[in-house]
């Protein structure tokens, strides 16, 4: 979120709601009271200061889900918390599946993540790959997130954010007896010593369940472990308005580490219900538009069967009208050359029957004489052998009409078969049209008083022992989760190593990847438990060597 455009003429008051898990408060605060920027337009931005240590449990409504992704997403991407390659392409995947829903080839195709900013600039310089070979990457993972709303894809890139070390971490400057530079980092889970130039593993963990009290004078902030056997531990900070900061993070962290250990409010359980009710309603829905689409995609298909089927169907109409077309022209061909064979037969067998008579009649001529006789009979001989070419070309054009009229018999057998198979495929049922089926605080939370330069912050140990148990049981099921999800980050690293500029990498990537061969898939959670299985004495006291 974020105001623009803000004027300095007058003060200007704004309201903030915060909704917490036990209750909702409003605070009236004036813009000038703050130490605000006097460029203008003036831009303000409201993120979360305290964070969860499950999203999933913890975020109870969807549009604060979605407020937090989009803070975690910015500074994993400002690089405000460190994050491994392997897993930076993995969130990347999930942010695409959160934004453009499921992934459709067809919709999807290269480079439509051109001007997404998905990756830290970090992880790009590390690698010598190419936009394409990064984008290639993310929707090979991405195309595996199919089916995911966006409240879930985005819960799990919450999920895996949450278990980078840096993630929820405030890192303060500090010193401690013997002028040690160190960093102070509060979280979710308690207070954490780093070296300077690792924030990635604190050296020590100190849980909220072991500290009873903190407090400041001055510069000097004091912590006191929950055995009061234990000596307390001391550092100095930079400023007194440090102190202050430092001290708001431990009470609020530490009252938020307290209620998830206990029963939820009434009104958190009736804010739970609700969700869980809207989550059921937008399951179901999304169930009903699955089964719609699927009955649309179903009609669809069959719509497109059918139309090949009819454009298959027209194109055999087509070839038999064409059949049928030539059937018809060969029958009159034919017809028409038998009607001609049949006339010329007739016409051979007339002059035949001509060429018969006129030798009877040559030989009922008497010729007295025996040149007349000689003449005659080779008359007579040259029309026996004309009337015997006669008779032969005439039994050869009776057989060639018979021929012709098998050949026409044949042809108009041919034109009933098209005209039968023309009349069948205009005739079939056609299939029947698809009808889609719509298928004030709480009493137990303790106070503070701020006298001069100085405040105290006592935290009730009625709760601390009794949490301990919860806590460790808490952290043994937290290393359980997540194997197959190592399983694909560490293909992914092997796949990409070969590509990688060892000398581009950074101080944070050479401390992981060393984090990494010492303690192979060790996640947060694991580290701040080896840390605190030293009794807290051992831990004061190294504090105190460092």
């Amino acid at each position: 979120m974020s105001f623009s455009s803000l004027k300095r003429k007058q003060p200007k008051t704004f309201t903030v709601r915060i909704v917490t898990m036990d209750a909702e408060m409003e605070f009236n605060c004036e813009v000038l009271d703050h130490d605000v920027s006097k460029e203008e337009p003036v831009t303000f931005h409201f993120l979360a200061k305290f964070y969860p240590e499950n999203a999933e449990e913890e975020l109870v409504q969807e549009i604060t889900q979605h407020l937090f992704f989009l803070q975690v997403k910015k500074q994993i991407l400002d690089e405000k918390i460190y994050c491994p390659p392997e897993a930076s392409v993995l969130l990347a995947s999930y942010a695409v599946q959160a934004k453009y829903g499921d992934y459709d080839p067809s919709v999807h195709k290269r480079g439509f993540l051109a001007q997404e900013e998905l990756l830290p600039k970090r992880v790009i310089n590390l690698y010598q790959m190419t936009p394409e070979m990064w984008e290639e990457r993310i929707t090979a993972w991405y195309a595996e997130h199919r089916g995911r709303a966006r409240d879930e894809a985005e819960m799990e890139y919450l999920k895996i954010a949450q278990d980078l070390e840096m993630y929820g971490v405030n890192y303060f400057a500090i010193r401690n007896k013997k002028g040690t530079e160190l960093l102070l980092g509060v979280d979710a889970l308690g207070l954490h010593i780093y070296d300077p130039e690792n924030r990635l593993t604190p050296k020590i963990s100190f849980p909220w369940n072991e500290i009873r009290n903190i407090s400041y004078s001055d510069k000097e902030f004091t912590i006191k472990p929950l055995d009061k056997k234990i000596d307390v531990f001391k550092f100095n900070s930079s400023k007194l308005r440090v102190n202050k900061l430092i001290l708001q993070l431990c009470i609020g962290n530490h009252d938020l580490f307290m209620r998830r250990r206990k029963a939820d409010s009434l009104e958190v359980q009736q804010m739970k219900a609700q969700a869980r009710e809207e989550k059921a309603r937008k399951q179901m829905e999304r169930q009903r538009l699955a089964r719609e689409k699927q009955m649309r995609e179903e009609a669809e298909r069959t719509r497109d069967e059918l139309e090949r089927r009819l454009l298959q169907m027209k194109e055999e109409a087509t070839m038999a009208n064409e059949a049928l077309m030539r059937s018809e022209e060969t029958a009159d061909l034919l017809a028409e050359k038998a009607q001609i064979t049949e006339e010329e037969a007739k016409l051979l067998a007339q002059k035949a029957a001509e060429a018969e008579q006129e030798m009877q009649r040559i030989k009922a001529t008497a010729i007295r004489t025996e040149e007349e006789k000689r003449l005659m009979e080779q008359k007579v001989l040259e029309a026996e052998v004309l009337a015997l070419k006669m008779a032969e070309e005439s039994e050869r054009r009776a057989k060639e009409a018979d021929q012709l009229k098998q050949d026409l018999q044949e042809a108009r057998e041919a034109e009933r078969r098209a005209k039968q198979k023309l009349l069948e495929i205009t005739t079939k049922p056609t299939y029947p049209p698809m009808n889609p089926i719509p298928a004030p605080l709480p009493p137990d939370i303790p106070s503070f008083n701020l006298i001069g330069d100085s405040l105290s912050f006592d935290f009730k140990d009625t709760d601390m022992k009794r949490l301990s148990m919860e806590i460790e049981k808490e952290k043994v099921e937290y290393m359980e989760k997540s194997k197959h999800l190592q399983e694909q980050l560490n293909e992914l690293k092997t796949e990409i190593e070969a590509l990688k500029l060892k000398e581009r990498e950074t101080a944070l990537d050479i401390l992981h990847n060393e984090n990494s061969d010492r303690g192979g898939t060790s996640s947060k959670h694991n580290t701040i438990k080896k840390l605190t299985l030293q009794s807290a004495k051992s831990r004061v006291a190294f504090f105190e060597e460092l």
